[in-house]
């Protein structure tokens, strides 16, 4: 145990087991070429664990937003190929548009001790981001149900099937070491902070970061807003912010967070200056 009491790889026992292991393989494509593996590379220590502990490692992720149907450009097939070259063995890619499907059966079925198998984007199912028990079921019974291994910390405040509804039905779960780097890191941070105690926030809605942003009221001494959800801040202080991403329905909320931190004698900053453009590069850090 560790990593605020959570169990993680090092407690479990693999061998001969299937594990399910979620990762955050949502890297940026152009032209069916990876232009940033960060998180491909962040996932290999414990998947590189999981192969030496002997056990059958079934990968599975999101890539992008097909909102619940098959969209070719947003498969994980380049993720498949670079990660095997990366782990230097084979890791065989199930290209099922229904993510478990015949393909996927198959692959798993065919598994020995050690082998790795990549699913399909998860959010090719609609049941994916509602939470559905029926995907939940399918993904858990594709490894017997034995083994989950959630190492997506950038997918892990999402309550979707991949990262939670699986987790169920399963014998076991744990936490991979990505995960478990970052739970130690924000455990630390928030429970025991240093002095002044500065917090950066970012993302595209602030119904996301709800709890988090009144939670860390209370703890830090700076807030720094950044990212698509600094504009329903800004729209909150009376600015304008043209086309720019909005939630309209939080406008509300942040006025009250923006009044408590004032009460609290907590700063947020929010940006002074933009970069205007008529569109988003395509992908967003390739140009």
């Amino acid at each position: 145990m560790g990593y605020l009491d959570k169990k993680t790889v090092d407690d479990l026992n693999v061998a001969g087991k299937k594990v399910l292991v979620r990762c955050d393989f949502n890297v940026p494509l152009k032209n069916g070429v990876i232009t940033d593996e960060n998180r491909i590379v962040a996932a290999l220590p414990t998947i590189k664990k999981l192969i030496a502990d002997g056990g059958k490692v079934v990968l599975c992720s999101h890539l992008g937003k097909p909102k619940g149907e098959p969209k070719p450009e947003l498969s994980l097939a380049p993720v498949a190929k670079r990660l095997g070259e990366l782990l230097g063995k084979e890791v065989v890619f199930a290209a099922d548009d229904e993510v478990v499907g015949a393909n996927a059966k198959a692959a798993v079925a065919a598994m020995k001790d050690g082998d790795v198998v990549l699913l399909q984007n998860t959010r090719y199912r609609k049941e994916e981001t509602k939470n559905g028990e029926e995907f939940s079921r399918e993904l858990a019974a594709l490894v017997d149900g034995e083994v989950f291994v959630n190492d997506a910390f950038g997918a892990a405040h999402r309550a979707h099937c991949s990262t939670v509804g699986v987790a169920s039905f399963v014998k076991e779960a744990a936490v991979g070491y990505l995960m478990g780097k970052e739970l130690k890191y924000l455990g630390n941070a928030v429970e025991n902070p240093a002095r002044p105690f500065v917090t950066i926030l970012g993302g595209a809605k602030v119904a996301d970061k709800l709890n988090v942003i009144e939670n860390l009221l209370n703890k830090a001494d700076t807030l720094i807003i950044g990212g698509g959800m600094a504009y329903t801040f800004l729209a909150a202080k009376g600015y304008g912010v043209g086309t720019s991403l909005l939630d309209e329905e939080k406008i509300g909320y942040c006025k009250d967070m923006l009044k408590k931190a004032e009460e609290k004698g907590v700063k947020i900053l929010l940006p002074v200056d933009c970069v205007v453009a008529k569109a988003f590069p395509d992908p967003i850090d390739g140009e």
